[in-house]
């Protein structure tokens, strides 16, 4: 389908004019181009020329990443070649699938050439006489070359040369040598030489045809014929079915069809004479220009067969499934028994097969055939990577997705959303994989002795056919870039290596694969490739090998390379050199080697060109690896691939390295955790794809300089899982030894949990809080806190392999089980676990190992499993582990032969009390779980023993698992068929459930499961809803032909098949949709008058629903909701507005799922509470004053106001906001809020700010502050949002100030600014985003949601205030989308983003959208606009200024409007997503505030963009000051280490290190007698989570030195006190001393091994004191509450151990989540004593002697300390807590005092040398304060 264009380019839209190329400003020239006046053509032309035409051309548009965006079909360019001259042009045109492919003609050209994004055509120049010009020859232009009128029909030709659909023209590039007259894009097809009263005369506007537009046409003098003087090229012509290997003026030899007009005795349109192809050989490859077949399948439909449904996307296809099976028995039939290719459409999982009479039906709602729908299940995402080879990763040719085999299954995996396609088919792992040139094409084969490959249709994921390989494991698969032939190599049944050619010419075309050649070798192969140039040739490496192939006459032929001093090099992989500059037989094939080598083999001369080898980097060196040819061990490298500018390597230290293709030195790598197996450069040469052997998947961005993670992977079996529904996670245990824990909703791999000697066998997640169980094969039972990422409990009550581990569903009890039969019970009470009781030998000792051994009942109280032996099933009291029943299974089938035994148990729906019990003969027993009896029997169930059960909430469904199947059951089995069968693992299935919230269904085995469960929601209802006013009006409605929406339940994904007619609503509210109001009658009002309570409903059917008035009178009432007639509107959207209300709170609506949407605000996450006492100081006496806070909060949305008249400019950070003097740089903080701030807004005079945040102080709502910008108090607090504010807006006169809550709030609030009442308030039925009030008018206000604008009247009469409101619903275009950001522009304009990346223009006047366009890539959560120009910024990291001044005429005079374009004048970059914006009212400058934590000053006439505010976007983990406290520096889980100016609190440098957390830092002390410290001794070193420390160089701002001295992450480090030692701590308790001269590590301390280092600590001491050698002391700490005490002599070598602490804590936390941290320090203001907090007996600080080893004194805190500093200067302690309070401590007595300004848990506070400052930290924000007296 041809794109319609846009009304503004119709009929024809004259580009040079349109874009006014002669002002430059849209356009580019480069070299010699000029515009000429032309006599002969009276008028302006262009003429380009210069020797080089890559350096004389004229552009359209001027910059290359801006579009010209024009649709139409025809591109038209007038133009001349000049004499003797050879000229190039170039069209740059987008598809629809948003590939750009770059359209070329030259008379340079001699041949046509195609790629998948370049098509080059010769151009053969006409001359004035026939006679003389070269027929089909190229070359340069003749002397008296014609002016030409050349028409491209673009789609034409992208669908027969690439087989791809148009979308628009990009770009045009003229290059020299030519004269240009002009440019046009039409829809029409224009005839030269005709005149209007022809075309009128002749009809041709029936026929498509129109004469040529004056301004476009050529002068023809009188008496003159147009073709005598002109050439007309149209290309393609009509009606080609075979493409043309050049664009050329055709000789008269009409094709028939292809005249338009004629005149007596000539042709007026001369088509394209049909060339033939160029292809010069009869072979079995087909020349790249020949049209893509696409074939056409017909389903043979046989009564005799059951049919096989495949689940894939779009209509559903019956298909030959092979012979038939027997109900019970269902499988999917494997086409490769046949032997022959079958024509399956693969692309889905669900096998449902059976037997049908007459014509084939499928169920409807409410049969009793089968399960509705059909399929159930359909497959969301796989969590894994590999299963037979962790080689195989492919890019499709547009570079915007990754192709990766799972196991049995092929995924693609859409980089830029997530999302996967699966292509199902294979019954074994995939063990490679390989791609057509044009990735139209992909080739896929199995392991294992069938030796089946698969050709599919990418695009659809159909599976063209099935063949056989003759190869039982293949090592390599090779596409031809045609995709014509396929080479494998593998070994055959007798173990000898074997390559086999096959051909696929005829598979597009319906045809089957046919072997060409295969032959056996005795040589190694381990990598083989067809050569891009030639499909009969290829190329092979392997041990001590590199052979070339050679396909001739049916013949497999090799002759090897001579490698001379290499032939005893291990060659791992190959790849072709690329660039066009080379004949294609004269480029190098680079060759790797496990030695390091890297080959480059001269193909034409069959010999080694050159070898470099790659070399570990040296110590003396720069740190960079080089190639070279020197002598060592090398760097084993396992992949190569090769781009036009750079070459890829992996290699087995686990680095992906970029090189020139000189070799000369690395400019880029990437370290993983384990080898890199593969890696492979994107078409486009921005990415490279890495693949590792641990299941790891991503790849780098060059440009960006980041290297991001696709998919991480359990490396062995999953054995089993637990689902946590409140924070969506899921956990799953490896036989890879490691726990892992996943977020459900991304799929993300969250934590990692490794137990090196042991293997988990099975986890449970706490149903409430966040803490996870896991049970090993040693028998032990951990408890884990994700929270704290720490072990909390460690239980030791079985002594064997862990079988059975479960809580019960109210989180009190927690149960364990082993293979000795042991039973556990625990209580869980305040995340304290207790054992309980232990029974011995009740559970089977012979059931074995299974994750779901013990299952407790859904209220709690009983407990089953298989027990004492295996044929027994034994009930127990949850609580007391007391037997209430057993149960003999086999005794139940009196006529079985054999005993049957127990496997599984499950409990059914608590009603029922039934108790399910799959058992070995394949059976599932129904039990009573009172009496033991059996209600009911189904048999059978799987092939072979069922592995897992499962039962959804509601009774419904019943999950079983077997073999590699997945079966869904009607549990109440009343259905004909009571199942559907779902394939897809390639292994056993270990376990399958339903996720909490019954919309997924997870099974694991060789990989991570997610399903979608698309079965209809249940029907709940309750004697009090059925009783409710609201619930008996909605019900009298099932009588009309409207049937109301059931908005009790969540939406639900549309199924395939219809469902039964929506239930109806029983929910009770005081909302009444307005939708339904015109289905109540007469005596449904007077009933509802009655009613007490309840709002009068005013019901007309012939008026219009969609607008609603909201009525106060200022009394307490309920506002009323009457629907009033809109004239201009007519039109009643489907989905109605919500009635509003005033003050009273209506029940919450029952959706609350966060829209898809990142402008809607979402707080951190805290564990951290509010403090339940609070010592604050007398007013003038606090010590302590913040005098600024560093970092900006990204997390928040519109949370920073600029206004460019005053100068007043705000932020927050946490929960404070910060006041900044821009010039001065000096700060204010008001400090109201307790939570974290998630908007604000400034009046438009900016005389008041308003800022939001969460609930305070235990409130039921959400804090709104109202501050006065003079002196910043707070003059009001507003509360009325139940859970956050989203956004606010005030009004352009300042009387009226709105506010609007979150997904989970949905109301809208209106409030007066002169006494801050609550004056109407509303609640709508979908999530908000953002409010702008109209700047014409202060009565209206607009806000958007879920597709759709609200636009709102307000009308104030006296108290008594209404609102009008209508909902606007998104152009149907745009599909299902979110309206996330909006703003007023000129007059009656309004813009909207959406989270697809379009912009909707609405006419407030009609309020109806008439203009949309593509704007960006991703979701726009940012629009300001000013004028004639709006900005617009979105979660791509860009903000773009567009030039929107022609809309108001498209607007006024729609498609009559001369022009409609909105034009992109300007983008930038910047380093994250954008959430704030604020601009002057011309747009040139503004403040726009990222995710990073970043605020940038932008100049648009200046292209600049400045960091105004930075700071860290994760948890800073350390801080520290410079010894002359000018600077400080801290620390981030992203890897950074910053260093700010103090005066400033600028950023001043940053150092970044990739992939790792940056856990500690120290500041090194000024050299002793050195004051100030000089610059250049300045350092800083930091500890990472990968055991090295780095030693950076402040002043030169580069890293000195990089340490290894630790297996574990560093957690304190520290310099002594001359800052010649670095002393370091792990997280495992190891402490290492390391000298940063010599880079060597001195002494390792093993002291605290076990326990993690918190503290480490040094101070001066005289040389004898405490009668130890040395001038130092210094103090060790870890977790374990133990202290350790040194005392050092570094030049003599000595370390001594002084002291050994020990504190004393109760048996477990008491109400806490995690442990708080054991901190220690030694006091400056008293020699010999530190002092100590922590966990403990009590909430104190210790302090201890030295001398006298005791406790001198403690001092009483009000919750365990966070964080500890002692000052210096004076004797002051500064304390953090949880409870996010920060405490000065007098020290040894004295009034504590108590500041607030953090927003969470206070984790650093660290001291000046001088004591003047104090540094803080709270998550991210970090705060400077100062000392008053000091």
């Amino acid at each position: 389908m041809i794109p319609v264009p846009a009304a503004w380019q119709r009929p024809y839209l004259n580009i040079f004019k349109h874009f006014r190329v002669e002002e430059w400003k849209r356009s580019a020239k480069e070299g010699d181009v000029a515009a000429l006046t032309d006599t002969r053509l009276k008028g302006t032309i262009y003429r380009i020329r210069g020797s080089n035409p890559a350096s004389s051309y004229l552009q359209l548009p001027r910059a290359g990443t801006q579009s010209l965006g024009l649709t139409g079909r025809y591109l038209y360019l007038l133009f001349r070649p000049l004499p003797h001259k050879h000229f190039l042009v170039h069209l740059d045109v987008t598809t629809e699938d948003n590939q750009v492919v770059r359209i070329s003609f030259s008379n340079l050209f001699k041949e046509f050439k195609s790629t998948a994004t370049w098509l080059q055509f010769p151009f053969v120049c006409g001359a004035a006489n026939e006679g003389t010009a070269r027929r089909g020859a190229t070359g340069a232009a003749p002397a008296d070359v014609r002016w030409t009128c050349l028409v491209l029909d673009l789609p034409s030709i992208l669908g027969l040369y690439l087989n791809r659909r148009y979308s628009h023209l990009r770009g045009v590039k003229l290059c020299s040598n030519l004269l240009v007259k002009n440019l046009c894009t039409s829809d029409l097809l224009f005839e030269p030489g005709v005149t209007f009263s022809e075309a009128r005369l002749r009809d041709l506007s029936s026929r498509g045809v129109a004469p040529m537009p004056r301004e476009l046409a050529f002068p023809v003098p009188k008496g003159e014929k147009w073709h005598n003087l002109y050439d007309y090229i149209r290309f393609p012509s009509e009606g080609s079915k075979v493409p043309c290997n050049c664009i050329r003026k055709s000789f008269p030899s009409p094709v028939a069809g292809d005249q338009v007009l004629e005149e007596p005795g000539r042709l007026l349109t001369q088509p394209v004479t049909l060339s033939r192809a160029v292809c010069d050989r009869l072979s079995l490859v087909h020349h790249i220009t020949s049209p893509k077949a696409v074939p056409h399948r017909c389903p043979v439909i046989t009564e005799s067969i059951p049919e096989v449904h495949l689940a894939v996307p779009g209509p559903l296809r019956a298909v030959p499934a092979g012979d038939p099976v027997l109900e019970e028995k269902q499988r999917l039939h494997s086409a490769g028994d046949t032997g022959q290719p079958l024509p399956l459409s693969d692309g889905g999982i669900h096998v449902y097969a059976r037997q049908r009479k007459g014509q084939t039906t499928r169920a409807v709602p409410g049969s009793e055939e089968g399960l509705v729908p059909d399929p159930i299940l359909k497959l969301r995402t796989i969590i894994g990577f590999g299963g037979c080879s962790t080689k195989w990763a492919l890019w499709t040719r547009d570079s915007t997705a990754v192709v990766y085999p799972c196991h049995a299954v092929i995924v693609a995996l859409l980089l830029k959303t997530g999302e996967q396609r699966f292509f199902l088919g294979h019954t074994d792992k995939v063990s490679v994989l390989a791609f057509s040139g044009s990735s139209t094409l992909l080739a896929s084969a199995q392991a294992g002795p069938r030796g089946v490959g698969r050709l599919w249709d990418f695009p659809t994921g159909t599976c063209l056919c099935l063949f056989k390989t003759y190869l039982q494991s293949l090592v390599s698969l090779s596409f031809s870039h045609s995709g014509a032939v396929l080479c494998g190599v593998g070994k055959d049944v007798h173990s000898k290596t074997m390559v086999v050619v096959w051909n696929t010419a005829q598979v597009t075309r319906g045809g089957g694969v046919t072997v060409l050649a295969k032959a056996h070798t005795d040589v190694d192969i381990q990598a083989m490739k067809i050569a891009f140039f030639d499909d009969t040739r290829m190329v092979s490496c392997g041990r001590d090998n590199i052979r070339l192939w050679r396909v001739r006459s049916g013949a497999l032929r090799s002759c090897p390379v001579s490698l001379g001093e290499y032939h005893g090099l291990d060659f791992t992989d190959l790849a072709f050199e690329e660039g066009p500059e080379r004949e294609p037989e004269e480029r190098a094939l680079f060759v790797c080697s496990r030695s390091g080598h890297v080959l480059e083999v001269d193909y034409k001369n069959v010999c080694v060109q050159s070898a470099r080898r790659l070399l570990p980097a040296q110590p003396q060196g720069n740190g960079q690896e080089q190639a070279g040819s020197g002598s060592g061990p090398g760097i084993a490298i396992n992949s190569i691939s090769m781009s036009l500018s750079f070459c890829a390597t992996g290699s087995e230290d686990g680095y992906v390295r970029l090189w020139p293709l000189d070799f000369s030195a690395a400019v880029l790598e990437a370290e993983h955790e384990a080898p890199v197996s593969s890696v492979c450069i994107s078409p486009d040469g921005h990415k490279v794809l890495s693949t590792t052997a641990t299941g790891n998947l991503g790849y780098l961005d060059i440009q960006a300089r980041d290297y991001n993670t696709l998919m991480r992977s359990h490396k062995d079996s999953v054995l089993g899982f637990s689902v946590e529904g409140r924070w969506k996670l899921i956990a799953t245990v490896s036989q890879d030894n490691t726990i892992r824990v996943w977020d459900l909703a991304s799929m993300q791999q969250l934590y990692d949990f490794s137990a090196a000697e042991e293997t988990p066998c099975a986890v449970a997640f706490h149903p409430s809080w966040k803490i996870l169980a896991c049970g090993f094969d040693s028998g032990v039972v951990r408890t884990f806190s994700l929270a704290a990422s720490d072990l909390l409990l460690e239980h030791k009550q079985h002594r064997a392999a862990i079988t059975g581990l479960t809580f019960s569903p109210d989180g009190n009890l927690m149960f364990s089980s082993c293979l000795q039969g042991t039973l556990a019970l625990y209580s869980f009470v305040a995340q304290k676990t207790q054992v309980l009781r232990v029974l011995g030998s009740v559970v089977a000792r012979d059931a074995g190992i299974g994750v779901d051994a013990l299952v407790v009942s859904g209220d709690s109280r009983l407990l089953a499993f298989v027990g004492p032996s295996k044929y027994i099933v034994t009930v127990m009291e949850a609580c007391s582990l007391d037997e209430l029943l057993r149960v003999d299974i086999s005794t139940l089938d009196l006529h079985s032969t054999v005993l049957d035994s127990a496997v599984k148990v499950c409990f059914g729906p608590v009603p029922q009390g039934e108790l399910l019990v799959a058992t070995s003969s394949n059976k599932i027993l129904v039990l009573d779980a009172k009496t033991g009896r059996l209600v009911r029997e189904v048999s059978p169930v799987h092939k072979l023993t069922c592995s897992s059960l499962a039962l959804s909430r509601d009774g419904q469904y019943l999950l079983t698992a077997g073999d590699k199947v997945i079966k869904v059951w009607d549990y109440r089995m009343r259905l004909t068929i009571n199942f559907q069968v779902f394939i897809g693992h390639s292994e056993p299935v270990r376990q399958v459930a339903f996720t909490p919230d019954q919309q997924h269904v997870i099974s694991v085995g060789d990989a991570i499961f997610l399903w979608d469960f698309l079965a209809p929601p249940p029907v709940r209802s309750s004697p009090a809803r059925a009783r409710s006013p609201a619930s008996t009006l909605l019900l009298r409605s099932d009588s009309s032909s409207e049937k109301p929406r059931d908005v009790s339940e969540t939406p639900r994904q549309t199924v395939p098949l219809p469902l039964l007619s929506t239930p109806p609503c029983l929910d009770i509210s005081s909302v009444h949709q307005a939708g339904f109001q015109s289905i109540f009658s007469e005596s449904d009002k007077e009933e509802e008058e009655d009613l007490p309570g309840s709002s009068r409903v005013v019901a007309n059917r012939h008026k219009d629903a969609s607008v609603l008035v909201v009525e106060s009178d200022g009394s307490e009432e309920e506002p009323v909701v009457r629907p009033r007639v809109r004239q201009e509107s007519p039109r009643s959207p489907e989905n109605p507005v919500n009635e509003p209300r005033k003050g009273t709170k209506t029940p919450n609506s029952p959706c609350s799922i966060r829209p898809d949407s990142y402008r809607h605000f979402t707080p951190r996450f805290k564990a951290s509470v509010l403090p339940q006492s609070f010592s604050s100081p007398p007013a003038g006496s606090e010590a302590l004053k913040l005098k600024a806070v560093i970092g900006y909060n990204g997390n928040g949305r519109g949370n920073m106001v600029w206004n460019p008249d005053t100068g007043f400019f705000a932020y927050s950070c946490g929960c404070v906001i910060v006041v900044e003097d821009l010039h001065s740089g000096s700060q204010n903080h008001w400090l109201g809020h307790a939570e974290e701030i998630s908007t604000l807004a400034l009046s438009h005079d900016a005389q008041v700010l308003a800022s939001a945040s969460g609930k305070k102080d235990g409130d039921s709502h959400c804090q709104i502050c109202i501050w006065s910008t003079q002196d910043g108090a707070c003059t009001a607090e507003l509360f009325h949002h139940e859970t956050q504010v989203q956004a606010m807006a005030f009004s352009w006169d300042d009387r009226f100030l709105v506010t609007i809550g979150d997904y989970s709030d949905q109301t809208m609030a209106l409030w007066s600014t002169h006494t801050y009442e609550l004056m109407l308030s509303t609640r709508v039925l979908e999530p908000l985003h953002d409010v702008a009030f109209s700047p014409v008018s202060h009565q209206d206000l607009a806000c958007v949601g879920r597709g759709a604008v609200m636009f709102w009247l307000l009308e104030q009469q006296g108290a008594a205030v209404r609102l009008k409101v209508h909902r606007a619903p998104a152009p149907d275009v745009l599909g299902l989308v979110e309206l996330t950001s909006l703003c007023y522009g000129a007059d009656a304009l309004l813009y909207s983003g959406t989270n697809s990346g379009q912009i909707c223009v609405w006419d407030t006047e009609t309020n109806s959208c008439f203009m949309t366009w593509e704007a960006d890539e991703g979701e726009i959560g940012v629009l300001v606009c000013r004028h004639k120009r709006l900005v617009s910024g979105s979660n791509t990291k860009r903000i773009r200024l567009w030039s929107v001044a022609t809309v108001q005429e498209l607007r006024l005079k729609g498609p009559n409007a001369r022009s409609g374009s909105v034009l992109l004048e300007h983008e930038i970059t910047l380093d994250g997503t954008i959430v704030s914006a604020a601009f002057d009212d011309s747009l040139e400058m503004g403040i726009v505030g990222t995710t990073a934590g970043t605020l940038w000053y932008i100049n648009w006439v200046e292209s600049t963009s400045i960091r105004l505010i930075s700071g860290h976007k994760n948890k800073v983990t350390e801080v520290c000051f410079s010894p002359d406290e000018s600077h400080c520096a801290t620390c981030g889980e992203d890897g950074s280490v910053r260093i700010w100016a103090l005066g400033s609190t600028e950023l001043v440098v940053q150092f970044q290190v990739l992939n790792q957390s940056c856990q500690c830092l120290a500041w090194k002390p000024r050299p002793v007698g050195l004051w100030p410290c000089a610059v250049e001794s300045q350092h800083v070193v930091a500890g990472y989570s990968d055991g090295t420390f780095r030693v950076f160089s402040v002043s030169r701002t580069e890293m000195e030195l990089k340490m290894h001295p630790h297996a574990a992450a560093l957690t304190a480090i520290t310099y002594s006190t001359d800052g010649e030692m670095i002393l370091s701590g792990g997280k495992d308790g190891i402490v290492a001393v390391s000298s940063p001269r010599t880079g060597m590590t001195i002494h390792v301390l093993a002291d605290h091994k076990g326990s993690p280092i918190t503290v480490l600590q040094c101070t001066r001491k005289q040389y004898h004191d405490f009668g130890v050698e040395g001038g130092e002391l210094w103090l060790a700490t870890s977790s374990d509450r133990r202290v350790s005490v040194w005392g050092s002599d570094w030049l003599q070598d000595k370390c001594e151990l002084l002291d050994w602490l020990s504190f004393p804590a109760p048996a477990g936390p008491e109400g806490l989540d995690s442990l708080p941290p054991s901190l220690a320090a030694f006091c400056p203001w008293e020699h010999g004593v530190l002092v100590y907090v922590g966990f403990g007996m009590q909430e104190e600080a210790l302090f201890y002697s030295l001398r006298k080893k005791q406790v001198l004194r403690k001092i009483s805190l009000p919750a365990f300390a966070t964080s500890l500093s002692l000052s210096p200067a004076a004797p002051f302690m500064a304390i953090g807590f949880g409870d996010r309070l920060l405490r000065l401590q007098p020290c040894p007595a004295g009034d504590p005092q108590d500041y607030a300004g953090h927003d969470d848990t206070v984790h650093l506070c660290r001291f000046a040398p001088s004591g003047r400052r104090l540094l803080t930290a709270s998550h991210s924000a970090v705060l400077v304060w100062e000392l008053t007296g000091a």
